[in-house]
């Protein structure tokens, strides 16, 4: 395992320095895989199902379904630390891998239905509860502690990169090609993410010896994430402002109701956003040096509140581009920041858990919020439903960072060891 220092090390890291280690690197593509695959499903399924619905509630409810599995995001966590987490990973990639050609042959045999969206939506999402803790608890086993920030920051650009891919190819395969293609295509893609985690390596196994049971496995990792100096507050300032603005299920929704498009613009906002959150993701690496990570959270919050309105708005489709492009840096900037600081202050044998944690937070936000925007499009429309989010969004990010003053206060210094920071 790689997780600990063994001197100083030089400040200056370039991405050549990861990508070189042959364990990172089939994480890495494991990751980006697993990413194309997910965006493309979900991509598919949400055109399809509004196209043959023209309801945005109907993509709202879709978030209904995947919220009821949100518990097992905890267990998620729990498994990271218990099981083999190489395993973990390529065994929840398999299960995209078939749930993936069942809505091919669905789709083939032109027997889809909007509930097969939903079944399979909610299965999908389960699996991917399961295995979401798996890769950034393996992340310290493949890296050393002194490229650890540049390696999540390294992680989450690629990811990003992997989503500007990911909606052009699902424009092209939709509108040229249709359903079932687009369907088998990313079921090819989620059959070589099975394999690259079981090519690392690096242990997948856990640290300790004797595991403890679930139940005071799960009361080790509430305790620690509850008494966290940092962790609760980036957590509240997440579900606060995605609770009201989720919109990037529902961009379906978006492109037909502000823009007049179909796929093509679905397509396209997604890439902008994408792109985007690349260059959010890098401008993280350039502020490396900048100590104060809690204030860049929450600036880049409060940015991304202001663009809701700004997006509510707008009706013209090339700056409409522009701001979602614009959303998805300042949402990179906070999401890199908070995974960071996750990676940084838990120790190993907790890192399942906490990041379990965080799944939980953030992904029972989108879920809610996916339900939220979607039905709230359908009483007032798209653009009212931005602003709305917005306003309250503004709201939400000056309180926390009034009342919970230990985000802002928040000083990274790389010579302390995991232990030392929570508290």
């Amino acid at each position: 395992m790689n997780s600990i220092d063994e001197g100083k090390q030089p400040q200056k890291i370039k991405f050549l320095d990861l990508v070189t280690n042959r364990d990172f690197a089939f994480l890495l593509y494991g990751g980006i895989s697993a990413s194309v695959t997910m965006t493309l499903r979900t991509l598919v399924s949400f055109q399809w199902l509004y196209q043959e619905t023209g309801s945005a509630a109907t993509l709202g409810l879709l978030g209904v379904v995947q919220f009821l599995h949100m518990p097992l995001a905890v267990y998620g966590g729990i498994l990271a630390d218990r099981v083999d987490r190489k395993k973990l990973m390529a065994f929840t990639q398999l299960t995209s891998f078939i749930l993936l050609i069942a809505l091919t042959g669905l789709a083939w045999k032109e027997m889809l239905e909007p509930w097969h969206i939903f079944v399979i939506t909610g299965v999908a999402g389960i699996f991917n509860m399961l295995g979401s803790a798996a890769k950034p608890a393996m992340l310290p086993r493949v890296v050393p502690r002194h490229l650890l920030s540049h390696a999540v920051t390294s992680q989450t650009a690629c990811t990003q990169m992997s989503g500007i891919l990911a909606p052009l190819l699902f424009w092209q395969l939709y509108e040229y090609f249709g359903v079932t293609t687009a369907f088998a295509v990313a079921a090819i893609i989620a059959m070589t993410s099975t394999v690259s985690p079981l090519l690392i390596r690096a242990s997948g196994q856990p640290d300790e010896n004797k595991i403890k049971n679930t139940f005071n496995s799960l009361k080790e990792g509430y305790l620690f994430v509850i008494n966290h100096r940092l962790l609760p507050g980036l957590y509240s300032l997440d579900i606060a402002v995605t609770v009201v603005s989720f919109y990037r299920q529902l961009f379906p929704v978006f492109a037909f109701q502000l823009y007049g498009l179909g796929a093509s613009g679905t397509g396209l906002l997604n890439t902008a956003n994408s792109v985007g959150a690349v260059a959010g993701t890098l401008l993280v690496l350039y502020t490396s040096r900048f100590n104060k990570k809690g204030l860049l959270v929450l600036i880049a919050t409060l940015s991304y509140a202001f663009l809701l309105l700004a997006f509510g708005v707008n009706k013209i489709f090339v700056v409409g581009l522009i701001i979602v492009g614009m959303l998805g840096a300042m949402d990179a900037i906070g999401m890199t920041m908070r995974q960071a600081i996750v990676q940084l202050t838990t120790p190993d044998r907790l890192l399942g858990r906490a990041s379990s944690a965080h799944s939980f937070a953030a992904m029972g936000a989108n879920n809610i919020g996916q339900v939220h925007v979607g039905v709230m499009a359908g009483l007032i429309g798209a653009g009212a439903t931005m602003v709305l989010g917005g306003v309250i969004s503004i709201v939400g990010v000056v309180f926390i960072w009034k009342f919970i003053p230990g985000i802002q206060r928040y000083r990274y210094d790389p010579d302390k060891p995991f232990e030392e920071i929570p508290n």
